[in-house]
């Protein structure tokens, strides 16, 4: 646990002192939100009083995921300067490695979206105690989970420019198809169907759910429950068994 305690609180500090870091990351919720959201007021959804309402939650998960996938450059980072390396050959099971990394930066990813949350009024949204109950704890498995994607990823690059590239093939994609700008219901086929097999689809849809009052979701919400601890647990696992094998 002090290894695990270590590792989190090293990957903490350096978010927070990193301060520019902070303040860029919160331009583009801003823009999709005021911006893009004004722009598409009139789209009616039902249930939804304007679409900056239907969005805030998406452009919440998107934070989230950019924030998370990138702190995988942290590995990058640490092989270039050979902290990685002093950490690999301690005394310490890959595992703890993994779980220290991924709670540092799903912290990072999770303070990022917490500090969205007092912007739901600029869109309308009032955001009651058990609405922030709810939300604590799908931010918390969703920034861990997609953090380590951006860990497993970056421990199978050798490059800081192709993380980058796959870091662009993995985001986007995640994004669009979750449902974060759009009613899967009037998707087609296709398209539900690559969505029902990403992650993020699962992650906005509670977030959704828990921000304004019990919205519709895709499947029945402790199956959306159930599918993010798994997905969590099985990116940790993964992430785990990679830094075992890759030299």
């Amino acid at each position: 646990m002090r290894k695990i305690g270590a590792l989190w609180y090293r990957e903490v500090l350096r978010f927070w002192r990193e301060k520019s870091r902070i303040i860029s990351s919160l331009i583009m919720p801003l823009l999709w939100l005021l911006i893009f959201g004004s722009g598409m007021r009139a789209v009616q959804i039902p249930g939804i009083e304007n679409y900056q309402m239907y969005i805030f939650p998406g452009v919440l998960g998107m934070s989230i995921l950019f924030t998370s996938i990138w702190s995988g450059i942290s590995v990058i980072w640490d092989r270039e300067f050979g902290f990685l390396k002093e950490i690999l050959v301690a005394p310490v099971p890959r595992a703890s490695i993994v779980i220290g990394k991924a709670l540092g930066g799903g912290t990072s990813a999770f303070i990022q979206g917490f500090i969205l949350l007092p912007l739901s009024f600029l869109v309308g949204i009032k955001l009651a105690p058990l609405s922030f109950l709810l939300l604590i704890p799908v931010m918390i498995l969703l920034s861990i989970g997609l953090v380590c994607v951006g860990l497993l990823i970056a421990s199978l690059m050798s490059s800081m420019e192709g993380f980058n590239f796959i870091m662009s093939l993995v985001i986007m994609p995640m994004f669009f198809t979750s449902g974060a700008l759009f009613p899967l219901t009037s998707a087609p086929a296709w398209l539900r169907s690559v969505s029902y097999i990403n992650p993020m689809t699962y992650g906005v849809d509670l977030l959704r759910w828990s921000t304004l009052s019990g919205a519709s979701t895709v499947i029945p919400v402790y199956a959306e429950v159930m599918l993010l601890i798994g997905f969590t647990a099985a990116m940790i696992f993964i992430c785990s068994y990679t830094f075992s094998v890759k030299r």
